[in-house]
């Protein structure tokens, strides 16, 4: 299957503070997202060192990755949001085109 078969959407994935996931989740719905993928305990190394998974008794500096897929009517708005949101803590965005093979399912 070719992409041309397939509609083109946005993807963004956020990497914020356990704690700051929520607020991630919410504004994805508020922008109308039919749905997104919420992994906790991400690992990795970035700009402020190593983050391991989640530790015992402690969300506070652990990690969550958030995906969602929206068309791209929807994502300057999303993004907009995102961006103010992770102006006032820790965390990382990536934005990118992505195709899909049941659009309705976004829509």
């Amino acid at each position: 299957m070719s992409r041309e078969a397939l509609t083109k959407m946005t993807k963004i994935e956020v990497v914020a503070r356990t704690v700051d996931a929520d607020a991630v989740r919410r504004q994805i719905v508020a922008a109308g997202a039919t749905g997104y993928t919420s992994l906790p305990a991400v690992t990795g190394l970035g700009h402020h060192g190593a983050h391991e998974g989640r530790q015992l008794f402690n969300d506070r500096d652990a990690l969550t990755l958030i995906i969602t897929v929206v068309p791209d009517d929807r994502a300057d708005d999303l993004i907009e949001g995102l961006r103010s949101l992770l102006d006032l803590t820790a965390g990382v965005m990536f934005v990118s085109d992505t195709f899909v093979s049941r659009p309705h399912y976004f829509r």
